[in-house]
């Protein structure tokens, strides 16, 4: 039985919900009301954000479970029947809450350390076949020539001035205002401790802790997409007392010259001329293990301008999933230059293509001026242009969403 349920009901599961679902529910919840997509769900994105954090964490469920929101808080006179705090931190983190001697509280439970986030840049080809890339990190490690002390034994005391809390309180006198400031002790800078100069550590100057470059292999799986993390666990910096974070590598995708990639889906634009477009053709695509796909435009398929189609199963490997994506393919068109042929040639298209549409009789008495096209100069052109992405993506997602519509280019 769980003391409050209000964490999990935030999450939206059920107090015997494994790690796995809590992280789920955590992912789907978190895109739902994330500020950028849902700004008026600021409130509700900090409260599943707490519960996961609680509940992601065994030792916090443990204390919410039992507890409630009481025992996270420390304020547990009256919720727990008068146990005390030191009883609660003893029977998770050994111990007592507080250590004695005068100095700052602190928790008996080692801290733990940040995390460190790498971002690392990887090519669609490398997304698609999978690889294992190696990763030059520079973190701190304990310094092996002092043992993470800073100096010889017994030579790290206690701050004479902060009495080990780190911490100094400086009043000012503003008129007839006293005003109290906490700031960092200046004579350890924060430490809370202090090396005798003759004895400190020569290999790491006191500071505990030295610069070491280590070489991760990053195994990239077949799939990843951007934002998609890597994980070493505890390989992040060492300091004396405290745990490691992790080191965290984020996917980030590199923009392909041919292809671009919407989930398992890639998209491709191909350029055929008009004879192939009528009369059918191969088009050749080559895929990003190398493949060349020998794509049959069959005789009389008329490819329309812009038209799409699409390759079923020739995107992307869905990751950690036997599956694969589409390839949506953009026809643009490509017609002769002006004057591309002979009048005579002109009439026998004429007598092959279907009849030309008629222009409608106009009503008598209409006044009609006769007017000659020209062509549109680069500055106009250009500003037509801009917005082709936008349109591309719009051609991209009608496809998608009518994908059993679509037919196949086979051979």
């Amino acid at each position: 039985m769980v003391k409050e349920r209000a964490l999990y009901e935030a999450l939206e599961v059920s107090p015997d919900a494994s790690d796995s679902d809590i992280k789920k529910a955590y992912r789907k919840m978190a895109l739902k009301y994330h500020p950028d997509k849902n700004p008026g769900a600021g409130d509700q994105f900090k409260t599943i954000s707490h519960a996961y954090e609680v509940l992601s964490d065994t030792q916090k469920r443990q204390v919410y479970d039992q507890y409630g929101e009481a025992g996270l808080s420390g304020d547990m006179g009256g919720g727990m029947g008068g146990m005390d705090p030191n009883d609660l931190f003893s029977q998770f983190f050994g111990g007592g809450m507080f250590g004695g001697g005068g100095g700052r509280p602190k928790p008996s439970g080692p801290r733990r350390g940040r995390d460190i986030a790498h971002a690392l840049k990887v090519s669609l080809e490398d997304l698609y076949k999978g690889k294992t890339s190696k990763l030059q990190v520079s973190k701190k490690v304990i310094c092996g020539g002092c043992d993470g002390r800073g100096g010889k034994e017994g030579a790290v005391k206690q701050c004479g001035k902060c009495h080990g809390r780190g911490i100094e309180v400086v009043i000012r006198q503003m008129g007839p205002m006293v005003q109290q400031i906490q700031q960092h002790c200046r004579a350890c800078q924060g430490v809370g401790e202090e090396i005798d100069p003759r004895h400190k550590c020569k290999k790491c100057d006191g500071n505990k802790v030295i610069q070491e470059r280590k070489q991760l292999e990053v195994h990239i799986d077949r799939g990843m997409k951007s934002g998609q993390k890597v994980v070493f666990q505890g390989e992040a910096d060492q300091e004396p007392g405290i745990v490691p974070g992790d080191i965290v590598i984020v996917i980030e995708e590199k923009e392909h010259s041919r292809f671009k990639r919407r989930g398992d889906d890639l998209f491709y634009e191909a350029e055929i001329d008009l004879i192939t477009a009528l009369a059918g053709g191969n088009l050749h695509i080559q895929h990003l293990d190398d493949r060349v796909l020998d794509v049959a435009i069959l005789p009389g398929e008329s490819i329309k301008p812009g038209e799409m189609k699409m390759l079923d199963g020739q995107g992307m490997p869905s990751h950690r999933h036997q599956n694969m994506g589409n390839m949506f393919i953009k026809f643009n068109v490509r017609f002769p230059e002006p004057n591309w042929t002979t009048e005579e040639d002109i009439k026998k298209l004429e007598a092959i293509l279907p009849a030309r549409k008629s222009a409608p009789a106009l009503p008598k008495g209409v006044n009609t001026e006769e007017v000659v096209l020209s062509s549109v100069d680069v500055h106009h052109q250009k500003s037509m242009n801009s917005n082709g992405d936008d349109a591309m993506d719009e051609d991209y997602e009608d496809a998608h969403q009518h994908g059993p519509g679509v037919q196949c280019a086979q051979q």
